[in-house]
């Protein structure tokens, strides 16, 4: 956990609109012969937005985080967050950033109020300005009980949400969350995004790694798919689904027993793209790969020249868990196995 105060003034400025640049980024792990984190990563992340990275472990995500926020050196290539160099300008650099790892790290000691105070005074709040940020956090993260309680006492949940709330107490300008809500309960994690869409809100830009692709569609505005310390793809959710393999049409005819008719009646005329329409009689509906507007229109006409009456019509693109394993080549598991440190690429 890092969490940094907020500096609104930059002279060095990265392009305008743009909160973090990377260009060329290599890190490599064992020397010549060793695995190669990051291969020349280029991407950028617009102000106030969110860009979800996703990736299967040993992708590269945890080793591109702990180089933006100064805790790795990379062997090649630059980046600039919030204008500052991550070299050149880190000290710079770190009071515009903070940052939650895959663990949490808090002083198992102190209490949640201690713990989140402390950070404050770090961060030079004057005394009373740490104690309303650090009671407004723990409210916020419904801790508000268990704030004189030691954090030894706290759930792996507890802990994970305090940790969350010390990153964000001196209003960063550049959030990186590395897997956030590995292992909390769904009101948690969904206690978690409310924050996150907070700071964006309130100017914030958010780099977010995960594996939940709920979690991305939720909160991101924009993706990163990592595999092997490269950049695969990259784009808005419904642009990556596009991608993939454009829309399913949907059509549930007035009378559920015609659609095995439906489908024998387009394999027949041989409409370009509609051999694999699929009737499945169960629901009483028909699939139809759909590649254009125009074929969509096409297959709809055809339907109703044919006498068939449809009582509902809908398009559907992939979901994102369809489109991350066609993209990488691996299925999502929900949750991160072995974390990335230093010395191990992942």
């Amino acid at each position: 956990m890092v969490g940094m105060t907020r500096i609104d003034k930059n002279p060095s400025g990265n392009r305008r609109g743009i909160a973090v640049e990377v260009r060329g980024l290599v890190k490599q792990f064992g020397g010549s012969q060793g695995t190669r984190a990051l291969d020349g990563v280029d991407l950028d992340v617009r102000e106030g937005t969110v860009l979800g990275v996703l990736g299967p472990n040993g992708a590269g995500k945890t080793t591109l985080v702990r180089i933006l926020s100064t805790l790795l050196r990379p062997d090649a290539g630059s980046a600039r967050v919030a204008g500052y160099d991550v070299l050149r300008q880190p000290r710079q650099l770190r009071r515009t950033i903070g940052l939650t790892g895959q663990y949490a790290s808090v002083d198992e000691k102190l209490s949640g109020r201690e713990n989140l105070y402390m950070i404050g005074r770090l961060l030079d709040l004057p005394r009373s300005d740490a104690r309303r940020r650090a009671d407004e956090l723990l409210e916020r993260f419904s801790l508000t009980d268990a704030a004189k309680k030691p954090a030894m006492q706290y759930s792996g949940g507890m802990r994970r949400r305090l940790d969350l709330a010390a990153s964000m107490i001196g209003r960063p300008s550049v959030l990186y969350l590395d897997e956030p809500t590995t292992g909390l309960d769904p009101r948690t994690r969904n206690e978690v995004w409310d924050e996150v869409q907070r700071l964006v809100g309130e100017g914030a830009t958010v780099l977010l790694t995960t594996q939940y692709m709920e979690e991305a569609e939720q909160l991101a505005d924009e993706l990163t798919v990592f595999d092997r310390g490269r950049v695969i793809a990259s784009g808005r959710v419904d642009e990556l689904k596009a991608k993939v393999g454009g829309r399913t049409l949907r059509v549930v005819p007035t009378d559920p027993a015609t659609v095995t008719a439906m489908a024998r009646t387009l394999a027949e005329t041989g409409l370009d793209g509609v051999s694999g329409a699929t009737a499945v009689p169960d629901e009483g509906a028909l699939y139809v790969p759909i590649l254009s507007d125009e074929q969509l229109t096409a297959v709809i006409g055809l339907l109703g020249e044919r006498g068939f009456s449809i009582a509902h019509i809908g398009t559907h693109l992939p979901s994102l868990d369809e489109v991350f394993l066609a993209i990488t080549g691996e299925k999502t598991t929900g949750t991160t196995g072995a974390a990335e440190t230093e010395g191990v690429a992942a």
